[in-house]
């Protein structure tokens, strides 16, 4: 039985993981920003040997805060950003909490980016904050 489960708007893309998230947060970078057009992005990482996706998702390419490539895996139909890819962390997808069927599920641990976070970003006193990704 699936541990998480999730898709875009339309139902062309599902995906499901068998495993549990490994980590969850939110982050303030400015390309997280621009990809979900408000102040930050709710991601939780997974193992990609336990991940499987339905569907096509279109990919778009960007160079992240930390210097890293990211790939943004998006429906090409409906636009519901799904996942994002960073080499730097090839065994784990990065799943956008906004796709979860089960919201609760996202469960954010710490804040990263914070040095990007605009003034006006919801901002939750009670996790870490890290003006940069940890590590």
């Amino acid at each position: 039985m699936p541990s998480v489960t999730g898709g875009c708007a339309c139902g062309a893309v599902r995906y499901e993981c068998s495993a549990d998230p490994i980590m969850a947060a939110n982050c303030y970078c400015t390309d997280c920003r621009h990809s979900t057009g408000t102040a930050m992005a709710s991601v939780m990482l997974v193992p990609k040997a336990a991940f499987k996706l339905t569907g096509e998702l279109k990919h778009y390419e960007v160079t992240g805060d930390s210097g890293g490539k990211v790939s943004r895996g998006f429906c090409p139909t409906c636009g519901s950003p799904i996942l994002s890819l960073l080499p730097a962390m090839a065994d784990f997808v990065a799943l956008k909490a906004g796709s979860l069927d089960d919201q609760s599920q996202f469960k954010p641990m710490m804040q990263v980016f914070m040095k990007s976070a605009p003034p006006w970003a919801p901002v939750r006193d009670d996790l870490p904050k890290f003006d940069k990704q940890p590590g």
